[in-house]
């Protein structure tokens, strides 16, 4: 049996340099335009390229440390990560674009914490899990012991991520701690209040700000004149993108909506360039690469669960839902099939801090997996 699962090794690594390939499409024209005049036709790939290494540099880190030691360093960089979102609202030293503060200047490069805290709520709602094992199957019992403390941390991250504001993000984040819950077997009663309490959140969100209700409603009717040209602009353009493409797009980087018709076409609608320039069929590929991911991660989480390792198990799920969910979402967005959410695919998408921790969740995955390979040959690891 070999030692690492090159099978998933090879399709991160495709959808990373698909990922590159196609923000170089999506971004070449963006120095022609007012917004980016002086940056180069080679400034963004060139900065994906670099967060690119320096993630691959991170995942080499994650790893190489063991899974024990990751456990032991969950609550540590959860507190982190929640020190981070409080630091990035402070004036001056959080960066506030287009209205939103959500990152952290680091010199010539910004750090997102929202991404971090993906990443330690996977491991921290895992640890909790396994910590509450005993507490989650009662009702009165466990919602004091088993779901209050969690559904407290999540309002928390909750509150912090929507004083960004980051609504985005509060949605994978929720979606990453309510699943792995609800696989970890908490009481379904439990389960049907924290899910009814959180998606109630959502929509009180959505309908006390205007901009945000004014978002669901028009991606109702993005061909409307008023919201064509107003809040859907970049819904109504996005599904023109995916018409031109049809089933096998007008080629590679003979993309017009990318000629600045279409905004945000190398981060949030990538998919849009995607679908145009390769067409429904290159949009199929692209999703079976994902799900061949996700189902992937599945089943290392079940021969971990064979094998005895309830944490282990639990993190490989979440990052499978993690990658599932905010795919799922972005897609969704880019087709109309839900509301527009600054959301990028993961990677996939041009994004510093998105693109370094979607690949330390696959080098998780990646060691847990080989873990349970070296178990299997009665190694240990």
């Amino acid at each position: 049996m070999p030692m690492l699962d090159i099978g998933l090794l090879v399709a991160v690594m495709a959808l990373v340099l698909f990922g590159l390939l196609m923000v170089y499409s999506a971004s070449i024209a963006l120095a022609d335009g007012p917004r980016y005049q002086g940056y180069g036709r080679f400034y963004f790939v060139g900065r994906h390229a670099l967060f690119i290494a320096i993630g691959l540099l991170g995942a080499g880190i994650v790893a190489a440390v063991p899974m024990r030691v990751w456990h032991k360093l969950t609550v540590p960089l959860f507190v982190c990560a929640l020190l981070l979102l409080v630091l990035v609202l402070v004036p001056g030293l959080g960066r506030e674009v287009n209205g939103a503060r959500r990152w952290l200047p680091l010199g010539l490069l910004n750090f997102q914490p929202s991404e971090l805290m993906k990443f330690a709520m996977m491991l921290y709602a895992a640890d909790y899990v396994v910590r509450k094992q005993s507490h989650l199957q009662g009702f009165v019992a466990g919602f004091v012991r088993g779901f209050l403390p969690i559904a407290l941390a999540l309002i928390v991250v909750g509150v912090l991520l929507l004083l960004e504001p980051d609504l985005g993000a509060f949605i994978v984040i929720g979606a990453i701690a309510v699943g792995i819950l609800f696989i970890g077997g908490i009481n379904l009663k439990l389960f049907t209040l924290m899910l009814g309490g959180v998606m109630s959140s959502f929509l009180l969100l959505i309908w006390l700000s205007p901009w945000r209700r004014e978002r669901l409603f028009v991606y109702l009717d993005p061909w409307n004149p008023d919201n064509a040209y107003g809040s859907a602009y970049q819904l109504s353009h996005s599904l023109i993108a995916l018409g031109r493409g049809e089933w096998f797009g007008v080629g590679l980087g003979a993309s017009i909506e990318k000629l600045h018709y279409l905004p945000e076409a190398h981060t949030d609608f990538i998919v849009a360039v995607i679908g145009e320039e390769l067409g429904l069929v290159g949009l199929l590929c692209l999703m079976a690469v994902f799900v061949f991911i996700v189902l992937r991660a599945f089943d290392v989480a079940r021969q971990a669960m064979v094998l005895e390792r309830a944490y282990e198990s639990l993190v490989a799920q979440g990052v499978a839902l993690w990658i599932g969910v905010q795919a799922f979402i972005n897609v969704g967005v880019c087709l109309g099939l839900l509301p527009t959410k600054g959301l990028t695919l993961p990677l996939v998408s041009y994004g510093g801090s998105g693109i370094v921790m979607n690949l330390a969740a696959m080098a998780l995955l990646l060691r847990i997996d080989h873990e349970m390979r070296c178990l299997m040959r009665g190694k240990r690891r």
